[in-house]
């Protein structure tokens, strides 16, 4: 890396400085935990930034900077973790109409990790549940189990959804993961459980993309690009999830 350095300066840098203004203003904005994470990236670019640069100034400056970053993240994290212990940890993400970016593996991977085993779905309607299953299945978490409670669909519709639900479940079967089906007429409440204790409420449960423009407009494939409807995300935790 030190021969390279005025390069890897040049390429690690600019990331490092946006990442860490990001994390300060999720930060003032008591966005806690997708602060915390974003902390983690941009001090790890830095210390690559220092390992780099011969500049003895940039090295002081950031010398000195580091250990600030570091301290306030690790107050955060201490911040988080009484606050998941007692039972009160609440976060509010809004997403504006129009918006891109809020895929589900942006708006889920702050939550999932490699402890996430078992995971209950609550949502009357079942739209892109496919789409969120895949992303369970491709990791990092170790999904074994999917509980969905959905209201049935009245009328022609009842067959076809009958068909595609045992479709997902068989689908779901050759990876190793068991969908479980309820049903029930009395859906209030749209979240998503996982075993780790983190609980998300979407508004508008798992239905919150736009339809797009056209088969060839981008968006189409990549979910990032998707326009979305206005919605809230509010994220808690809890120390023990509810099974259905």
């Amino acid at each position: 890396m030190s021969q390279a350095g005025p390069g890897a300066v040049a390429a690690l840098e600019p990331p490092a400085v946006a990442t860490l203004k990001r994390a300060v203003e999720l930060d003032s904005a008591s966005r806690f935990q997708e602060s915390l994470v974003c902390y983690q990236e941009g001090i790890d670019l830095l210390l690559q930034v220092l390992k780099a640069t011969k500049d003895e100034t940039k090295k002081a400056h950031y010398r000195q900077k580091i250990p600030e970053y570091m301290k306030r993240a690790e107050a955060i994290k201490k911040h988080i973790e009484k606050e998941k212990e007692d039972g009160k940890y609440h976060q509010q993400i809004k997403i504006e109409e129009n918006s891109t970016g809020f895929s589900y593996e942006k708006v889920f991977q702050d939550y999932l990790n490699e402890t996430v085993t078992e995971v209950w779905v609550e949502d009357p309607y079942f739209y892109n549940f496919l789409r969120f299953c895949e992303m369970l299945v491709k990791g990092p978490c170790r999904v074994k189990t999917i509980h969905l409670l959905t209201s049935y669909d009245e009328g022609s519709g009842k067959s076809q959804q009958t068909s595609s639900l045992e479709e997902i479940k068989q689908s779901l079967k050759n990876y190793g993961v068991t969908l479980n089906v309820s049903f029930s007429s009395s859906i209030h409440d749209r979240e998503i459980r996982f075993n780790n204790g983190w609980m998300i409420k979407i508004g508008r449960g798992l239905d919150y993309f736009k339809k797009p423009q056209g088969r060839f407009c981008l968006g189409y494939c990549d979910f990032d690009l998707r326009p979305c409807h206005e919605t809230t995300v509010d994220v808690f935790h809890t120390k023990h999830t509810k099974k259905t």
